[in-house]
C-alpha cells in the first residue's frame, strides 16, 4: 500500500509495477487520517475477499436445502469454501498483529535454504495437489532474522504464490556483494485470463501479509510484473562473519529474548483426531486462546483423508485411536517430514513430556493435564520445527 494512492485495479495488476519494502507504508493502529483510509482499504479487502467464498458456501447449502442431497465432491467443494474464508480471517489477525509493532523479535543465524527447504518439504503434498512444481535453486547462505517469523513469511510467500499460479514456481538464493545481502527470488507465471473466472487479485490480503511481515522483519521486498511472469525478491542481512568482500553486515544480538512464548505461531494449522465428542471440546477449548487453525477428525482414516491434499504443522491424537493403523498414519508422514510433531492424549494422569531430539518420543498429555498442559507442549512442538 505504497503512500495513499488508491488501490491498484485488476487491469493496473498486469502492468509492471515494482514496490520496495523501504517505500511501503505498512499497516499500522490508525493514528492519523491517512492511517485511518489504510485500515479502511484493507477491511475493504478483508470483507471483499471472505465475501466471495462464503457466497459460494452459501449457494451449496440453499441447494443441499432444496434437493436434501450433497455430493462427495460438492461436499468437499463446501468444505474448501469454508476452509477459505477461515484462512482470510485468519490472515486478517496476523496482520493486525504484525502491525502493532509490539511483536518480540530475536536475531538469529538462521540456514536460509534449510528453511526455505523445510517449508517446501512439509507442503510438497499441497503443491503436488494443486499441480503446481517447485523448483528451488540455492546457494547455501546463512542470514540474520528471527526464525518464526522466517518461518512465517516463507509460508505467506508460498500461499500468494500458489494463488495466482498454476505452472512452476521457481525459488533462487543467491547473495549481492555489492549490496551485502542475500536474496531470495520468487517467479512464476500468473494463471492465464479465463472469461468464466477473473484472475485474483495481486494486491489481496495475503500479499498484504507478506508486504507486513517484510516490514517488521526490517526486509527488502520488491515485486515485478512483466507480460503475466510475475518476481518477487527479499533481501536479508547477512551476519557479521559472511566470508564475503565487500559486504556491509550486522552482528548478532547478544542475550536475546528466545522464550518459545514470543514465537508467533498464531496461524498455525492443527488436526486434532479424537473420537469422543467430549474430548474434541476439552481440546479445542483448551486451544482457543492460541489463535490457531484447528480442525477436528473421528479416525485415523479421516485424519489421512484430511491431510492427503497437504499436511497441518501438528498432529494432537486420542490415545485410544493408537494401534497399526495409527503407526502407519505417523511412518507415512514422517518419512515425507522427519520430526513432525504429533502429541499422544494418554487416558490417565496429570504427567506430560515433550518428545526427544530423535523424534522416536513422541510428546505426551495426560488427559487430566489437557487444559494446564497441552497448550505449553504443542507452543513448544511447533517451535521445534521452525
Amino acid at each position: 500500500m505504497p503512500g495513499d494512492d488508491p488501490p491498484a485495479s485488476d487491469s493496473d495488476a498486469m502492468s509492471a509495477t515494482t514496490t520496495s519494502a523501504t517505500s511501503i507504508s505498512p499497516p499500522r493502529a490508525p493514528t492519523t487520517v491517512a492511517d485511518g483510509v489504510r485500515w479502511r482499504d484493507l477491511i475493504a479487502e478483508l470483507g471483499a475477499e471472505i465475501a466471495h467464498p462464503l457466497t459460494l458456501a452459501l449457494e451449496r447449502v440453499n441447494a443441499l436445502i432444496s434437493s436434501g442431497q450433497i455430493d462427495r465432491a460438492g461436499l468437499r467443494l463446501l468444505r474448501e469454501e469454508l476452509e477459505t474464508a477461515r484462512q482470510l480471517g485468519m490472515t486478517a489477525q496476523l496482520l493486525a498483529r504484525f502491525a502493532s509493532a509490539q511483536l518480540a523479535q530475536s536475531r538469529e543465524r538462521v540456514a536460509l535454504l534449510d528453511t526455505l527447504q523445510s517449508v517446501l518439504t512439509h507442503r510438497k503434498r499441497e503443491t503436488d495437489a494443486r499441480g503446481v512444481s517447485v523448483q528451488p535453486t540455492a546457494t547455501p547462505v546463512d542470514v540474520i532474522v528471527d526464525a518464526s517469523l522466517m518461518f512465517s513469511l516463507l509460508n505467506t510467500l508460498i500461499d500468494w504464490a500458489l494463488i495466482q499460479t498454476r505452472s512452476a514456481i521457481e525459488l533462487v538464493i543467491d547473495v549481492d556483494p555489492w549490496k551485502g545481502h542475500a536474496r531470495l527470488t520468487c517467479r512464476f507465471a500468473l494463471v492465464a485470463p479465463d472469461a468464466a473466472t477473473p484472475p485474483p487479485p495481486l494486491d489481496s490480503l495475503t500479499w498484504r501479509l507478506l508486504e507486513q511481515t517484510a516490514v517488521t522483519m526490517q526486509l527488502g521486498l520488491a515485486r515485478q510484473v512483466n507480460d503475466r511472469a510475475v518476481t518477487v525478491a527479499l533481501e536479508f542481512a547477512l551476519p557479521a562473519n559472511a566470508d564475503i568482500e565487500g559486504v556491509s553486515t550486522v552482528d548478532l544480538d547478544q542475550g536475546f529474548d528466545s522464550s518459545i512464548n514470543s514465537k508467533p505461531l498464531a496461524g498455525s494449522h492443527v488436526v486434532v483426531i479424537a473420537s469422543r465428542r467430549g474430548m474434541r471440546t476439552r481440546i479445542r477449548d483448551a486451544l482457543r486462546h492460541m489463535g490457531l487453525i484447528v480442525d477436528m477428525v473421528a479416525s485415523i482414516d479421516e485424519a489421512a483423508d484430511f491431510c492427503s491434499d497437504g499436511l497441518p504443522h501438528a498432529i494432537i491424537v486420542e490415545g485410544i485411536l493408537h494401534g497399526d493403523r495409527f503407526d502407519r498414519f505417523c511412518a507415512d508422514i514422517r518419512a515425507e517430514v522427519p520430526g513432525f510433531p504429533f502429541i499422544d492424549i494418554i487416558e490417565e494422569g496429570k504427567e506430560f513430556n515433550v518428545s526427544d531430539d530423535t523424534g522416536a518420543e513422541r510428546a505426551r498429555v495426560g488427559q487430566e493435564a489437557i487444559e494446564a498442559a497441552l497448550p505449553s507442549v504443542l507452543m513448544f512442538e511447533l517451535s521445534k520445527t521452525l
